[in-house]
């Protein structure tokens, strides 16, 4: 295990002015009694993103029913009840909804997800709705309730190689389930964006990083994005290797000559972030104008 980080590594810190835009997004999402990934996660861009104006809501409450060993989101076997009545009234142009896991849930709380993204279009129709989801234990059903239901952008991790799965993510989870549920959402509504992420410094080969590529383009995902993991207590995974920037360079260069329409690739890289959000909304409203299609 690497001892400290790397002279690259930094991040800005939070704002503590109280008319800073980190503090007005930080209340305006506790007003609203919205929960973040990027709390509950301790994502290391909460400073830049909320500072810009971005952050990545979190459906079905705030604890998750299976024990990844990467993740600092509390878990139970048994969590609360979810709330029908979840916000949809955030004002922003590019909305990331994502959620625990739900196994507890019958459809893993897919229709819940669709409901929230047929409100917010109601509301608003050029809003654009990535759902950062689950992999509904790998059911189609569920999977097509969520991609017909009017989203812009499926996203769904695969979180590392093939063969770190296991070490890596819960024994319910599975490198080629996570894959079908990205290649069955775009079966279902053709010209669905579909977008996963990959955790690097856990002991992945590169060309473990490159075949997993590979396996993606296989199913015509369209985005794809690296991050250095990062260990959030002494009880989770620790981090087998601090990646380079070079490295995270040379991923995204051959991520971009396979075919990717967007490759994000550095060590504070996540799923969800602003500098991805900005660049995914100019790509889809360009696309849909060439193709006559109103946002």
């Amino acid at each position: 295990m690497p001892q400290g980080r790397p002279s690259w590594f930094h991040v800005p810190a939070p704002s503590q002015s109280e008319i800073s835009r980190y503090q007005q997004v930080k209340e305006s999402l506790s007003n609203l009694s919205l929960n973040t990934v990027c709390e509950e996660a301790q994502c290391p861009n909460i400073g830049e993103c909320w500072n810009g104006g971005t952050g990545t809501i979190m459906l079905l409450g705030d604890t998750c029913t299976r024990g990844c060993m990467f993740c600092a989101v509390k878990t139970d076997g048994k969590p609360p009840e979810p709330d029908p009545f979840e916000p949809f009234k955030w004002g922003v142009d590019y909305i990331v909804l994502t959620s625990v896991d739900r196994d507890d849930i019958e459809d893993g709380g897919a229709q819940h997800f669709a409901t929230t993204v047929e409100l917010l279009k109601k509301a608003k129709p050029e809003l654009l709705v990535e759902c950062l989801v689950s992999d509904f234990q790998g059911d189609p059903n569920s999977v097509a309730t969520l991609a017909t239901s009017g989203l812009d952008v499926y996203a769904h991790n695969v979180e590392t190689v093939e063969r770190l799965q296991k070490y890596v993510r819960d024994a319910r989870a599975g490198y080629w389930q996570s894959i079908g549920t990205l290649e069955h959402a775009k079966k279902v509504q053709p010209g669905l964006y579909t977008k996963t992420s990959i955790m690097l410094g856990l002991g992945e080969t590169d060309e473990e990083v490159i075949q997993t590529m590979k396996d993606l383009r296989s199913v015509d995902v369209d985005v794809v994005t690296f991050g250095q993991y990062l260990r959030p207590t002494e009880n989770h995974l620790s981090v087998v290797e601090y990646v380079t920037p070079e490295k995270f360079e040379r991923f995204k260069e051959i991520g971009e000559e396979m075919g990717f329409k967007y490759v994000a690739s550095g060590p504070l890289v996540r799923s969800s972030y602003k500098a991805g959000e900005f660049y995914l909304t100019h790509m889809i409203n360009k696309e849909r104008e060439e193709q006559g299609i109103g946002k």
